[in-house]
């Protein structure tokens, strides 16, 4: 290993920066976008319980607040009910949009890895091939053929090595993106749902969208 980053030359070490980044990134947003952790299945039957049980004091709606991300939305939903539904839908759209920023957290810095990666790499190679043939000019007899092509290889390192860290990022950018965008509709959902059943609008069946 040791070896191959001083074979890449100190375009090596950006990429390796790259590659430990990345993976904090992914593991950090793996734990945190669980869909347990975000949007608890159950949730919005605690919330319409306290609501019917005239449970809904300061005490229950921080508790409600604290318990996930589609609870702090719940507890800013039912906080301002009382205000009507036009209130209580601005209070949730505005709750919703900073949640959603809080859901995307990092993601664009793991974009920008995977596709700044593959760049540092290619400037590494290329860096390498104009050193390796800098070092011909000077030279009057042909170039060694075996020469030449272990200086190419030891040129194409920081390549692969920027390929190798830019690919599992633009996976995982692209699959945690879908996540986003997965838990976003669903508790989007659940907040229509909170509307019409504490506005009145119409009964709302809490078994709804359960697999």
């Amino acid at each position: 290993m040791w070896e191959l980053i001083e074979a890449g030359g100190w375009l090596m070490w950006p990429i390796l920066l790259c590659s430990v980044v990345a993976s904090g990134i992914i593991l950090e947003r793996l734990w945190t976008l669980r869909t347990r952790r975000v949007a608890p299945p159950n949730l919005l039957g605690v919330a319409w319980g306290l609501v019917q049980e005239k449970r809904l004091n300061n005490r229950a709606l921080k508790e409600l607040h604290s318990n996930s991300p589609l609870g702090e939305l719940f507890a800013v939903g039912l906080a301002n009910a009382r205000h009507g539904r036009e209130v209580m839908k601005e209070c949730l759209e505005e709750t919703g949009a900073r949640i959603v920023h809080d859901l995307e957290r990092y993601l664009n810095a793991l974009g920008t890895i995977a596709a700044t990666a593959p760049l540092l790499g290619l400037l590494g190679t290329v860096l390498g091939m104009i050193e390796i043939f800098s070092s011909f000019m000077g030279t009057s007899g042909a170039a060694n053929p075996a020469v030449l092509a272990g200086g190419i290889a030891k040129a194409l390192i920081t390549t692969a090595a920027g390929l190798i860290v830019a690919i599992p990022a633009l996976f995982f950018h692209r699959y945690l993106q879908r996540r986003v965008d997965e838990l976003v509709v669903g508790m989007e959902q659940e907040a229509i749902r909170l509307v019409e059943m504490v506005q009145g609008d119409r009964e709302v069946n809490l078994d709804e969208g359960k697999a």
